[in-house]
């Protein structure tokens, strides 16, 4: 079976490219190979990569493709609200027209990555039935996506939906712009932790192995279980306040807990129910949010990542790469040669 994965070179594609080969899939890769190839380069003569864009790629990279994980994405809340119209180009527009021409390009199933964060800020315990309330840019393109691309679901194409919890955990292309992999960073680097304000906040956490599994359990269920469905995906026991979580974090890095806080108040919280996935398709999670730390601490204190790689922190990066689109343009209007 052949599987496109868009945004494959991705903190979470990544992971789950390597997964499918370990299972024996046939791995096609679509990315714009913005952080670059490292994150793939032991793996480049087991997959084909097509270096393009959701927006523009030639459909012929379709044919024979059998399932398609569409996870090409301007990643996060920060990144979406730098350009929120690109944001919504990319990450609505973008996957809507994926998720189009699969359906007519034969392939049988369709996953769209989407996340827990069209929840936005509600009480209680939230589950697939659960109102939105999506606030940022990023939220909001998740969801208009969600609801352009359940409909084209039938009886030859499926189409699911996974709204995944906040992910963390080591990378081939690591990200510590996420909140379990950057406090772990904040306490490598400067002995304390950085915590978001107010502390009380809540938020799921899904270790990056964890929610890449829930792709392929999709892949391999009835179609009639999964087709037209959104699933949260997630564990019940990984809702936790943010100030517990600094708290758990230091203690599963054996380091005094000491913190500092940062910004204004969070305007997200929200619990989840993780129960569908878990009853309907027998989808566990293997790993808690302290072996993540431990892992990402332990790589960090054995040299295997670089706490100052500029793109692990994925706005920073993308500011710098739009200076130096601005500054070659800047050049060419100039007549200057580079």
């Amino acid at each position: 079976m052949r599987v496109l994965v868009t945004g494959g070179a991705g903190y979470i594609g990544s992971v789950l490219v390597r997964l499918l080969l370990e299972r024996g899939y046939d791995v096609v890769i679509l990315d714009r190979l913005f952080f670059g190839r490292d994150s793939i380069r032991d793996i480049e003569d087991r997959v084909k990569i097509v270096k393009d864009d959701i927006r523009w790629f030639d459909p012929w990279i379709l044919e024979g493709v059998d399932a398609v994980f569409d996870l090409a994405a301007l990643s996060n809340d920060p990144s979406g609200e730098l350009d929120p119209e690109k944001t919504l180009e990319i990450n609505y527009r973008g996957r809507v027209r994926v998720a189009n021409l699969s359906k007519k390009h034969g392939v049988s199933k369709y996953v769209l990555a989407s996340s827990c964060s069209v929840y936005g800020f509600q009480p209680g315990i939230l589950n697939e039935n659960s109102s939105v309330n999506p606030l940022t840019t990023y939220a909001k393109a998740n969801y208009m996506a969600e609801r352009e691309v359940i409909p084209l679901g039938d009886r030859k194409f499926t189409v699911t939906v996974l709204r995944q919890a906040t992910v963390y955990g080591y990378s081939y292309r690591m990200r510590f712009d996420l909140a379990v992999n950057g406090m772990v960073r904040s306490l490598y680097k400067y002995g304390v932790i950085k915590v978001m304000r107010d502390g009380t906040q809540w938020r799921p956490f899904v270790h990056v192995k964890d929610t890449s599994n829930a792709f392929i359990k999709v892949l391999e269920s009835d179609e009639e279980l999964v087709n037209r469905e959104v699933f949260n995906v997630g564990s019940n026991d990984q809702n936790i306040q943010i100030f517990e979580l600094a708290r758990k974090i230091a203690e599963a890095c054996g380091q005094e807990f000491r913190y500092e806080w940062y910004g204004s108040p969070d305007k997200r919280s929200y619990r989840v129910d993780f129960s569908k996935i878990r009853d309907r398709l027998g989808y566990r999670t293997r790993f808690k949010i302290e072996d993540g730390a431990r892992e990402v601490w332990n790589a960090l204190v054995n040299g295997l990542l670089d706490p100052d790689d500029p793109r692990t922190i994925t706005v920073k990066w993308y500011k710098k790469l739009l200076d130096m689109h601005k500054l070659i343009k800047e050049v060419e209007l100039n007549g200057k040669i580079l």
